[in-house]
């Protein structure tokens, strides 16, 4: 309130009044809270609902995943790799025994090479269709999560089948795979496929066009080409920012080599572009499974390896494009039959760094979106 001394002759406040000012503001967002994707905190500083700065605070959810494959003989770290980023246990299993087969010079019989590609295409389709649902109840759409969630079923499903365990599915081994497929396993794999085709032109039609879905996502989190370089992003986060790099055509490895793949870019780079991006990866992994049961060579499943694996001394990174971005392993070997060391290089936790950056002078409504949008887990993240 103006005081005497502040009015001056034309009965006008003066300049030298007191102005109201907003208090900042600390607002813990987790790390119990259904929007974080896991137990991930945010301190958030806010003036008003405008974040202007943000810290995350990690390892909730830390369980010492790389100190346990220390610990476990080589083949026995596999099942582990599933517990890092659990949305995306095969193609974490993958980057393990590659960095393993690496090592120790090992080739992979061809046929095993297709079963990999296939089981890691439909473990990207999976991830992604969590991601694209939980995105929806972010924003406060409750049906995509339950098709999305109906879909992911469908590979679980298969999962179960062919390995014996729907979730944490430790199929994959050094050298090859657990087992080969079941009676019309593939049959099936097809006829599930034919179905996702029909149920991701519906959830296009449910959320793409919708005006608050684009509402809340167009021009929000916008990350450059040189931003996202910078920041070390990858998969997704990368490619909707118009960079093309894809480790399975730049890097291929196994089947890659053969089957060549259709890199999905956008140019946007905001919440929107990076959703669509995911969309478009769904329906090209559906066509690199179909490619993968087509071409599916004959011969055996596995190469002849020793009981207690000993790869040579020395060290090793492998990689591979995982859902998030490159996951990859540095796998150190003393001789023995257990790791010196297995470092791991999670999407999740590199994607992650960037949040920050994102956040300061957006709405406290568009915390979730953009956050949503990265598409984290946290046990990828902590490890």
């Amino acid at each position: 309130m103006a005081t005497n001394h502040d009015i001056g002759l034309s009965g006008q406040v003066s300049d030298t009044a007191e102005e109201i000012k907003s208090q900042e503001m600390l607002l813990n967002l987790g790390p119990q809270h259904p929007s974080t994707h896991g137990v991930l905190r945010l301190v958030l500083t806010l003036e008003g609902e405008t974040v202007i700065d943000c810290t995350p605070v990690l390892g909730y959810l830390h369980r010492g995943i790389e100190k346990i494959l220390e610990n476990r003989p080589v083949m026995g770290g596999i099942r582990y790799m599933d517990n890092a980023d659990y949305l995306s246990p095969m193609l974490n299993e993958t980057a393990y025994v590659g960095a393993v087969e690496q090592l120790m010079g090992i080739e992979v019989p061809r046929r095993a090479q297709y079963i990999r590609l296939l089981t890691n295409e439909l473990q990207r389709i999976a991830s992604h269709l969590v991601a694209i649902g939980t995105y929806g109840l972010d924003l406060g759409a409750f049906t995509p999560v339950l098709w999305t969630f109906r879909d992911r079923e469908g590979i679980l499903s298969l999962f179960e089948a062919l390995g014996g365990s729907r979730f944490n599915v430790n199929y994959l081994r050094v050298g090859g795979v657990l087992h080969d497929f079941p009676a019309n396993w593939l049959k099936e794999c097809e006829a599930f496929l034919d179905q996702l085709e029909k149920n991701m032109r519906e959830l296009d039609e449910l959320l793409t066009g919708n005006e608050i879905f684009m509402a809340r996502t167009q021009g929000v989190g916008y990350i450059d080409q040189q931003q996202a370089i910078a920041y070390g992003l990858t998969g997704p986060m990368l490619r909707a920012s118009g960079v093309n790099w894809d480790l399975r055509v730049n890097r291929p490895y196994m089947a890659y080599r053969e089957v060549p793949v259709n890199v999905q870019v956008r140019q946007e780079g905001d919440c929107f572009a990076r959703y669509m991006l995911r969309m478009q990866e769904i329906n090209e992994s559906i066509r690199l499974c179909r490619v993968a049961i087509d071409k599916m060579p004959g011969g055996p499943i596995s190469a002849r390896t020793p009981i207690a694996l000993r790869p040579p001394r020395g060290e090793t990174y492998f990689a591979v494009e995982s859902s998030k971005g490159e996951l990859g392993v540095y796998f150190i070997s003393d001789g023995s039959e257990y790791p010196w060391r297995a470092k791991l290089r999670g999407p999740s936790f590199v994607n992650l760094q960037i949040l920050p950056e994102l956040l300061r002078g957006h709405k406290m409504s568009d915390v979730i979106a953009i956050m949503g949008s990265i598409d984290i887990v946290l046990g990828e993240v902590d490890r």
